[in-house]
């Protein structure tokens, strides 16, 4: 299915910022989830914003993970959850976005922001890192029981992007997989695991890699039960 479907805001573009934050009584540490908004227009190459940094390769970037957007709705509950300020790039976001549900995006859906095309790559699971840097020992707990995951991206058109474009969906595939039941999968429901049989080929080069034979493995012994 092709065509506009919702229309969201880019709130602020985020990247990696210059010095760690600082943490009383802990050592300063160099953590690609410490964003910070800039003005301007940002180039969008295909590993992802102009400036921005993923410390960690081996678990961040590449692939299927160029961008990362959160929206300003979830935001908001962790605003009221914690009562604390959570400005743009607090979640490690490159993209902070108003109007869309992306717990309800699906995998493989393209989006039109600014002079770029993107597509839903894949949801965010949390890390430790993410708990240290947030100074909250059950973050990633809370986190994964809330789902509200955000969305990574892929750049399939490179360009540029500001505060204030629109975000176009301009194509949603026909299946149901989104970044909220694909995060479920990965985290607490590994025996669905051949549900994402419809999106292995839109997830990041890295997940594909990990969940390639144990999805065709599932899919197998699902369509043997039901043969």
């Amino acid at each position: 299915m092709t065509g506009p479907v919702a229309d969201g805001r880019v709130d602020a573009v985020c990247v990696s910022g210059t010095d760690p934050p600082a943490v009383p009584g802990r050592q300063p540490v160099r953590t690609g989830i410490d964003k910070r908004p800039v003005t301007g227009r940002v180039a969008v190459g295909e590993a992802g914003l102009d400036g921005d940094v993923q410390v960690n390769r081996k678990y961040h970037g590449g692939d299927g993970q160029a961008l990362y957007a959160y929206a300003q709705a979830d935001a908001d509950f962790w605003i009221a959850e914690l009562g604390r300020e959570l400005p743009p790039g607090r979640f490690g976001e490159n993209l902070r976005v108003s109007g869309l549900d992306l717990t309800g995006a699906l995998i493989g859906e393209r989006w039109r922001v600014g002079t770029t095309l993107l597509e839903v790559s894949a949801p965010r699971v949390p890390c430790a890192n993410f708990a240290r840097f947030w100074d909250e020992p059950q973050l990633v707990k809370r986190f994964t029981a809330h789902g509200a995951t955000g969305a990574y991206l892929r750049v399939l058109e490179t360009g540029e992007i500001g505060a204030g474009d629109a975000v176009d969906v301009v194509h949603r595939p026909a299946h149901e997989v989104t970044t909220g039941v694909a995060f479920r999968i990965y985290t607490t429901q590994k025996h669905r695991l051949a549900e994402l049989a419809p999106v292995l080929d839109h997830l990041p080069e890295r997940d594909r890699t990990r969940l390639r034979a144990k999805v065709e493995a599932g899919l197998a012994a699902r369509t043997g039960v039901l043969a």
